[in-house]
């Protein structure tokens, strides 16, 4: 049965949210609490349990994605420093030929994704698209949409990144296994969505790539397998512990204490702690980088961190919030009611905020919040790692105006308003809609 009166203090709480981004250009962290306490005063909430909700809902959000964003964005700004980025790009691209370069730009932006936020790596990156074009005279989009593709699935789909950390907090999902997930999800995605898509809209659309531009020369690349080995370490440990906490680590007859360290190795905590280690001695001090250096590039990526984590934060708060009201219970139950689905509802959730606000990590946020208060009865690991990438994948749904992306790719690539929206904003519909298909499929072996 549905109360029209909770439902209505939801759609509400989440109009005056797009309202406040939109209309009054309010920061979104400050947004979602506004929304949230709307929703509690107009579902009657109690004054006092308002707050209290405000308390809980934030501090049970903070407590992991806080450490695990701090820790990712430190790592990624080392490798950034380093050159880290460039070396891997062009090894693919030696290791490809250029005939082939579309499919190693895929690559480089699926992995180097993983340590740098989206914007950051494209930046590092245009120049390498930009080279290629005037090497071959082919349309630019050729590379760049690859590039994009790559970036955005990572960016969206697989742990460490702030996005799918904040939703599988909210969703107390294991990371490891959204990792693996991510990952079968993210590679055909990215192929379709990346060289396939790239290679048809090369051939309608031609950019050629600036007449000048500045590029960054580095002869002083750090070790291909280095980089690989670093950013490879905190994923193999992250799913070392998800495997230990299956019935594959009961069946290596190991003894509880070993155990135990290995799974607190393997804790996203420990594995990132290790990363940034590593990153700091092999890319920083190994290299003749000071001490001051390495603090101060460290230091400066924790103000852009600072952002997401708080704005997670808010999304908890929202998230607890509707637990509070009854109103996921009510409408888990109506929803199970008439069949439809919880991963086509997370999906369908996040394409309503990501299109009407623009930012996917509010979007990712927001519709983590509903759809965990949707879910009233224990879920398998797999199940709900699905339904974070289902939510990923809807919050990466066409990009357009309201998104700082489209404007960032739009200037990078020289681009029209028209031919972004033809070029950027199909891919990102491509992206979601393979994503969603793969996890629809995926979901038939639950």
């Amino acid at each position: 049965m549905i109360d029209y009166h909770l439902l209505l203090s939801v759609l509400i709480g989440v109009s005056i949210l797009i309202i406040l981004i939109l209309k009054f250009k309010i920061q979104p962290f400050l947004g979602l609490l506004i929304s949230s306490i709307l929703v509690g005063i107009l579902a009657g909430v109690a004054p006092l349990e308002i707050i209290n909700t405000v308390k809980e809902g934030m501090g049970s959000t903070l407590g992991f994605v806080a450490v695990v964003v701090g820790l990712g964005a430190m790592f990624g700004a080392i490798l950034e420093h380093s050159g880290g980025a460039e070396a891997l790009a062009q090894y693919l691209l030696k290791a490809f030929g250029e005939k082939n370069a579309s499919w190693a730009l895929m690559i480089t932006g699926f992995f180097i994704a993983i340590p740098v936020f989206f914007d950051v790596a494209f930046i590092i990156l245009i120049p390498l698209v930009y080279s290629l074009q005037r090497k071959t005279k082919k349309s630019m989009l050729l590379y760049a949409i690859p590039l994009l593709a790559g970036l955005a699935i990572t960016h969206a789909f697989i742990p460490p990144t702030p996005g799918p950390v904040a939703v599988a907090d909210i969703l107390n999902a294991d990371l490891g296994w959204v990792i693996l997930v991510g990952f079968i999800v993210g590679i055909p995605t990215a192929i379709v969505s990346g060289p396939i898509f790239g290679k048809f809209i090369a051939s309608k659309i031609f950019i050629a790539a600036p007449k000048k531009i500045d590029e960054k020369v580095v002869d002083n690349f750090p070790p291909i397998h280095l980089i690989l080995s670093i950013i490879a370490t905190p994923i193999l440990l992250i799913v070392l512990n998800t495997l230990l906490n299956s019935p594959v680590g009961s069946g290596l007859n190991l003894s509880d204490k070993t155990i135990t360290w290995l799974q607190m190795i393997g804790h996203p905590f420990s594995a990132l702690i290790i990363a940034n280690l590593m990153a700091w001695y092999l890319l920083g001090i190994r290299r003749g980088v000071s001490k001051a250096i390495l603090s101060k590039i460290t230091s400066a990526s924790l103000a852009p961190a600072g952002i997401i984590i708080l704005l997670t934060g808010a999304g908890g708060v929202f998230k607890q919030m509707l637990i509070t009201t009854g109103t996921g219970e009510m409408l888990a139950n109506y929803f199970s009611s008439i069949g439809l689905s919880v991963l086509l509802f997370s999906f369908l959730a996040a394409v309503c905020v990501r299109i009407l606000q623009g930012s996917s990590t509010v979007a990712m946020i927001t519709a983590a919040g509903i759809t965990s208060s949707l879910i009233t009865t224990p879920l398998g690991e797999f199940h709900t790692a699905l339904i974070v990438i289902s939510i990923a994948a809807g919050a990466s749904i066409l990009s357009h105006v309201n998104d700082s992306g489209f404007w960032l790719v739009s200037n990078y690539l020289g681009l029209s308003e028209k031919d972004t929206f033809k070029s950027w904003s199909m891919m990102t519909l491509i992206l979601a809609l393979c994503g969603l298909t793969m996890v629809l499929f995926l979901s038939l072996f639950i």
